[in-house]
């Protein structure tokens, strides 16, 4: 009877190669694609100018302050095709404002700013058409009144059947 034995198989420096390569090849196809998806998607860029931006700010939270201390409470939803701000102080009774903008947009994609005109209502109620596609959208409401300033920064999730 006669037993065969076979070798053990050796790791050599050929299959080091090969699993290093392999490895590290991965890892960089991996990066490249990551930093091209990134640089294709946001520029990166939050403010034009960071030294004007830095100059306007601690006038911004002294104006937040202000609007905190009024107790004007906010709220903007998407509905039937249009962007809508519910607007009421502490007692609950609607907030009138003299004029009212709204800055929408991607939140890391810039090339779908744009700028539209809230028009009031009646009972606190702001307007705008807008014809939104679905996904996350940023919504910047700056408003003006004789009270004061008014601001509102919020998400809105437009949904595929945007009828919300």
């Amino acid at each position: 009877m006669q037993t065969q034995t076979s070798r053990p198989r050796q790791f050599t420096g050929r299959h080091m190669l090969f699993a290093m390569l392999a490895f590290f090849g991965v890892i960089i196809i991996v990066n490249l694609t990551m930093a091209t998806v990134a640089s294709r998607s946001w520029t990166g860029l939050v403010v034009k100018n960071s030294y004007v931006a830095s100059q306007a700010f601690n006038r911004e939270l002294e104006q937040a302050k202000l609007q905190a201390a009024r107790g004007w409470t906010g709220d903007i939803t998407y509905r039937d095709g249009a962007v809508v701000l519910s607007l009421t102080d502490k007692a609950g009774q609607p907030v009138i404002l003299d004029r009212s903008v709204a800055e929408i947009g991607r939140p890391a994609y810039e090339q779908a700013d744009h700028r539209v005109v809230m028009v009031h209502q009646g009972n606190g109620i702001y307007h705008a058409k807008d014809a939104l596609q679905p996904g996350i959208w940023q919504v910047s409401v700056r408003g003006t009144s004789s009270q004061g300033d008014y601001r509102l920064d919020s998400r809105l999730i437009v949904k595929a059947d945007a009828k919300q």
